[in-house]
């Protein structure tokens, strides 16, 4: 799917809807407005329900979005801002379903016609607050790493890799959006947001208003519902991932790893030292004239390369480590055993710490000769007395009660039936490590990290769990739906 091919089947069900008004209105005061209307309107229901599948997808860019905004602000006049951005993280899920229903809500005002003046300022704010944040997305590709996005005179280049945000997640994972077409695409739904606002008379209101806010309270419920029923209860019933069930990670990742490792690069950019000037130079008349670009006149500021031809996922990022800091990927990718993967993307925990006084004594050996024999003499030469720091972890009873009871019963029985059971963590040191796994108490159970975004991406459950054999997802479960290890071995586990 691309953003053209959903224009068209958008406008397509926008034009037929807007038939449909004209010739069961009669009175209809402006066709024109009714389609603005009608694909604006099923833009944003659209583009809403694909988000409310899966809220915490939204969460996770909006945390990307609050801790970016943090730093930029930090270094600048408006640093009193920058402490903002932290709590508003803590509250990104709400901020998420808030979003998420407001957007469908939109969207069914502007197709039914209720409240024009409210909906057309409610629209026109939305429109210029998703346009602040993919203008923000796409304008930080020009500023380099180390600068500040308010330091417009440094400002170089446009190169993707200096993105902070990748994406502005206008569709969730069911459509990525280069962030210049979601930039322009924003830009253009200003176009409708102001004409709502200085001709809001013209737009079309179907039924009566008592049906159309009784249309408005019931998707306000249900939506909230839904959403809360793909975070709160239960994993999102779509999944657009690429970790999704029944995916062949290994094969995936290897046609991807394969990809980018043929990439070639066909040009270079180059920058004069002495005048400033940029050029772009083939890469075979560098490498047959290389001479002519001599490093104390030229630096290369950028590589053109061709497109990998299987487009990079979050597939490639799959990297898993355990806490000696040895590479597991292919060893776990690889395994042709039914494996268990507890998931924990982030950790509830609070350490404290002691210090202590321990003494060592230090001995020297002399050597005495007495008649034939040598004899060694050891003796106390020096007593030094050091601090050493103890850390204890404390884990949040909450979080830690997750692990117990049935959850903790299923990962025993699979490690009595010989299945391995691994939990993948994020974001925890080596020695809160150890503290978790003393708090699990699970014997024969391994223990790897990996970065929290991955963790994130493949299942939306803190914990969760994720049935993998031969780098194959067989199912994941949310914490609160997990099935007893019995029916998981009747349906899945075939020895």
């Amino acid at each position: 799917m691309t953003i053209g091919k959903l224009s068209l089947y958008i406008g397509i069900a926008a034009l037929i809807l807007t038939v449909a008004i004209i010739f069961a209105n009669k009175k209809n005061k402006s066709w024109w407005m009714s389609f603005l209307q009608n694909f604006s309107g099923l833009l944003f229901i659209f583009s809403g329900l694909v988000k409310a599948v899966d809220p915490l997808g939204t969460a996770y860019k909006m945390e990307q979005y609050f801790a970016e905004f943090e730093t930029t602000f930090a270094a600048t006049k408006a640093a009193f801002l920058a402490p903002m951005f932290p709590w508003l993280s803590e509250y990104s899920i709400g901020f998420s379903v808030f979003m998420i229903v407001l957007e469908i809500i939109l969207g069914i005002m502007l197709v039914l016609g209720s409240k024009p003046k409210l909906t057309a300022w409610l629209f026109l704010l939305i429109v210029l607050f998703f346009t602040f944040l993919t203008g923000f997305t796409f304008l930080t590709g020009y500023v380099p790493q180390g600068v500040n996005f308010f330091d417009f005179s440094q400002w170089a280049a446009y190169k993707d890799t200096n993105m902070k945000v990748t994406d502005c997640g206008c569709f969730g994972d069911f459509l990525k959006l280069e962030p210049r077409i979601s930039f322009f695409k924003d830009l253009i739904l200003l176009i409708p947001a102001i004409l709502f606002v200085l001709k809001s008379s013209l737009m079309h209101r179907l039924l009566t208003s008592n049906v159309r806010n009784w249309i408005l309270g019931i998707s306000v419920i249900g939506l909230l519902y839904y959403c809360m029923s793909n975070y709160v209860w239960d994993i999102p019933n779509y999944d657009f991932r690429p970790f999704k069930k029944g995916a062949n990670i290994a094969q995936k990742y290897k046609e991807e790893k394969d990809a980018e490792a043929s990439v070639k690069i066909i040009a270079l950019v180059m920058k004069n030292k002495n005048t400033g000037e940029t050029i772009e130079v083939p890469y075979e008349t560098y490498m047959s004239n290389y001479k002519d670009y001599p490093q104390e006149v030229f630096e290369t500021i950028d590589q053109i390369k061709t497109e990998p031809t299987v487009p990079h996922s979050k597939i490639s990022d799959f990297v898993i480590e355990d806490y000696e800091g040895s590479d597991v990927t292919d060893t776990y990718l690889n395994n042709d055993q039914y494996h268990f993967m507890i998931v924990s993307h982030k950790s509830y925990l609070s350490s404290s710490s002691e210090s202590s006084m321990v003494t060592d004594s230090i001995f020297s050996v002399d050597t005495i000769v007495n008649g034939d024999k040598v004899e060694l003499v050891r003796s106390l030469d020096t007593v030094l007395t050091k601090e050493v720091i103890n850390t204890t972890f404390t884990f949040d009873e909450s979080y830690i009660e997750d692990f117990k009871g049935e959850f903790h019963d299923f990962l025993a029985a699979a490690l009595k039936d010989g299945h391995e059971v691994s939990f993948v963590l994020g974001g925890l040191s080596t020695d809160a490590a150890k503290a978790f796994e003393k708090e699990m108490d699970l014997e024969g159970a391994y223990y790897f990290t990996a970065d929290n975004i991955l963790l994130k991406t493949i299942v939306r459950s803190n914990p969760g769990i994720v049935l993998w054999k031969d780098g194959i997802i067989l199912d994941k479960w949310h914490k609160k739906q997990l099935p007893s290890y019995e029916k998981v071995k009747e349906t899945y586990i075939k020895e």
